[in-house]
C-alpha cells in the first residue's frame, strides 16, 4: 500500500485511518510538524464509547516529541478530541 501524504496542519482527524496505524502516524505527523513550526495540534479521535481516546492518549504519554496533552475545550471538540503541545526542541527529530 502507498504511504498516505497528508498537509502538515494543526488539525488531525483520525476517523479516515486504521486504528494500527495511528501510532506511526502520530509519530510521523508530530516530527513533521515541529519541522513546520507547528508546535500545538488537536487530534480529533471522536467520542464513541472512549476507546480510540484511551488508546490515543496513552500514545502521546510515551511519545517524546509531546510535551503536553489535554481534553479539547467545548468549542474544539470536547472529549472528542485532544489537545497536544510539542516539545520546540530540534535535537529531539535527531
Amino acid at each position: 500500500m502507498q504511504p498516505v501524504q497528508l498537509p502538515i496542519e494543526d488539525v488531525l482527524d483520525l476517523h479516515t485511518f486504521h486504528p494500527s496505524d495511528i501510532p506511526n502516524l502520530l509519530e510521523d505527523y508530530f516530527a513533521e510538524c515541529i519541522k513546520a513550526g507547528i508546535l500545538a495540534v488537536r487530534i480529533i479521535h471522536g467520542k464513541g464509547k472512549g476507546i480510540q481516546k484511551r488508546r490515543v492518549q496513552k500514545l502521546l504519554k510515551e511519545n517524546p516529541l509531546v510535551l503536553s496533552f489535554k481534553d479539547a475545550p467545548p468549542e474544539a471538540g470536547g472529549w472528542g478530541a485532544t489537545l497536544v503541545k510539542l516539545k520546540n526542541n530540534a535535537m529531539t527529530l535527531i
